[in-house]
């Protein structure tokens, strides 16, 4: 199958910036360049953020395989990060050490600092200091960060189930859980 249209790398790149123009600025008017916001979460004050990222998740796994069983995009074309899972748990308790610390994950940084926060720029020097420090230490870290190696694994694929399985579980998950959490927000907003 080809895809309906090409773009050339410059095209590609230009449409990247553009929607990440967006994407920032749509962090910003929802508040999440806001490190209260963002770690409002874990006080279980704010829900802000799982609301957002599960609307996230949902809205995106419905377009692409929805664009996939029409025929308008290709699966095969989109690149899945490889899984191995040791790394990847402890570099997801390493990432959520730091949100907690910071009160910010990287994007959320940057639009923390492009509205005129300094602390989403110590955060931004950090993980960058993060990043530099794992590429020194890269060569004595390779053997940890290629091990458990279990290739492309998806959910559906996982469970053996087609695609609008999983899905429609996550809407009806997500939904659930907006449920619950509006309750939870009236009630301590008495």
């Amino acid at each position: 199958m080809t895809a309906p249209f090409e773009m050339s790398d410059a095209a590609g790149l230009g449409l990247a910036l553009l929607f990440g123009i967006f994407f920032g600025l749509s962090l910003e008017r929802s508040g999440l360049g806001n490190p209260h916001k963002l770690t409002g979460v874990f006080y279980f004050q704010d829900f802000t953020v799982p609301k957002v990222m599960f609307t996230a998740i949902v809205v995106a796994s419905t377009g692409i395989y929805l664009l996939s069983d029409l025929h308008l995009m290709d699966l095969g074309l989109v690149y899945i990060i490889p899984t191995f899972f040791w790394p990847q748990l402890v570099g997801g308790l390493i990432f959520g050490v730091g949100f907690v610390v910071s009160g910010y994950c990287p994007g959320t940084a940057v639009t923390g600092f492009a509205s005129g926060r300094l602390d989403a720029l110590v955060t931004m020097a950090g993980v960058s200091a993060g990043s530099l420090l794992f590429a020194v230490l890269y060569p004595m870290l390779e053997g940890f960060y290629l091990s458990s190696d279990m290739g492309v694994v998806t959910v559906p694929g996982l469970l053996g189930v087609n695609h609008w399985v999983v899905i429609v579980a996550l809407i009806i998950i997500a939904g659930g859980m907006f449920y619950f959490l509006g309750r939870w927000e009236k009630r301590m907003s008495r």
